[in-house]
């Protein structure tokens, strides 16, 4: 197992966390936490939303933190240097000089025309 897949399950369950947590907060008066009776006994409903506002920071801060690990560890598998049609076309064109040779006058260029 690589280990950008298991970035990718740890933010899986961060996410569904994350859910859980946001859903259980009472937002005046609705939400889950109003049919859940025994959030109240565990030290009253102040404690119970500061618990969840801090879950909630603390989950999104880790799923931040997992996400920039993440992108730092994923090493891809469609770069740029493993490229079939760049590497064909760099050997099929070889490079040619922009400046014509020592013994014939260089073309001459058209004036441009003004755009209307």
């Amino acid at each position: 197992m690589s280990t950008f897949s298991i970035f990718l399950v740890l933010i899986t369950i961060v996410c569904f966390l994350l859910i859980v947590v946001i859903m259980v907060q009472n937002p005046k008066g609705g939400g889950l936490s109003s049919s859940v009776g025994g959030s109240q006994m565990l030290g009253g409903v102040q404690k119970t939303t500061d618990f969840l506002d801090k879950s909630t920071w603390t989950l999104a801060i880790v799923l931040i933190a997992l996400i920039l690990l993440s992108s730092l560890s994923f090493t891809g598998s469609l770069s740029d240097s493993d490229s079939k049609i760049i590497d064909n076309t760099e050997a099929a064109a070889p490079v040619t000089p922009a400046t014509p040779a020592a013994g014939q006058p260089a073309a001459p260029v058209a004036p441009a025309t003004p755009a209307k």
